[in-house]
């Protein structure tokens, strides 16, 4: 899921090895969801991992793990996810990003929902070093059909930023939300999660378009691209960075 924006020196392992070892973190966490899945209907996730090396006349390696729990009891619905993102070429690190994000929903009706959320992105080649944002709101279904649902939410809360010169902020925010699900068919499946914070400093946006193709049982293949913006960076730093990462997801 990236930008080549800052050429900074690695002064830690090869982000690679980070993301391998938070693939096999989330890989020991959905394993130990999985097992209780078994007794308690209400637990749902997935773990993605992707990987790609080439060896030759150029050397390049990229990770890509990520992993999400949901747990649906009455009318609240609590999740997290994380993620993280890794590429080296020959001489050094070009990109290194880490994400996680906790949501919880509450539904009183068929339709309409409040939800509350807190996400917190660390990204290395970015203008911020890292973002925390908080934010509590309204929701409303305005597709919800077995195959197809359209969520909208507006919101506000506040959040915190370090910027990568050092100067940090804090501002209150107001919060868009949009997700779009679509099932294609029995195998395949197309989603798009957008989010805009916006506040007196700057407005943060996320869009996240995705496919994924069923291959056997709860193995899946994913290819999904994702762009991140912020409207305010120090100066040598690019506004928008984007991601496109191929993985496997095992679903439980």
């Amino acid at each position: 899921m990236l930008e080549k924006q800052a050429k900074s020196q690695t002064r830690t392992l090869p982000n690679a090895w980070h993301a391998c070892c938070f693939a096999l973190a989330a890989l020991t966490a959905g394993s130990a969801v999985a097992e209780a899945a078994d007794a308690a209907d209400p637990w749902s996730g997935n773990v993605r991992l992707g990987y790609l090396a080439t060896t030759g006349n150029s050397e390049t390696t990229n990770v890509n793990a990520a992993a999400a729990v949901v747990y649906a009891t009455g009318a609240w619905t609590h999740g997290a996810a994380g993620s993280a993102i890794g590429a080296n070429d020959d001489v050094e690190t070009t990109a290194e990003a880490y994400s996680f994000g906790l949501r919880s929903t509450y539904d009183f009706s068929e339709f309409d929902y409040v939800y509350g959320r807190a996400d917190w992105l660390k990204d290395k080649f970015s203008g911020y070093d890292q973002q925390l944002a908080q934010a509590v709101g309204y929701g409303r279904r305005l597709i919800n059909r077995p195959n197809q649902q359209l969520n909208l939410e507006l919101g506000a809360g506040a959040r915190q930023s370090e910027l990568r010169d050092g100067e940090s902020q804090s501002e209150a925010i107001a919060r868009f939300g949009a997700n779009y699900a679509y099932q294609l068919n029995d195998h395949a499946q197309f989603t798009f999660d957008l989010g805009i914070q916006t506040g007196k400093e700057n407005t943060f946006s996320e869009a996240v378009s995705a496919m994924k193709t069923n291959l056997f049982g709860s193995l899946a293949a994913v290819v999904a691209y994702t762009v991140r913006n912020n409207t305010d960076v120090p100066s040598g730093s690019k506004k928008t960075d984007s991601i496109t990462s191929i993985s496997l997801e095992y679903g439980f």
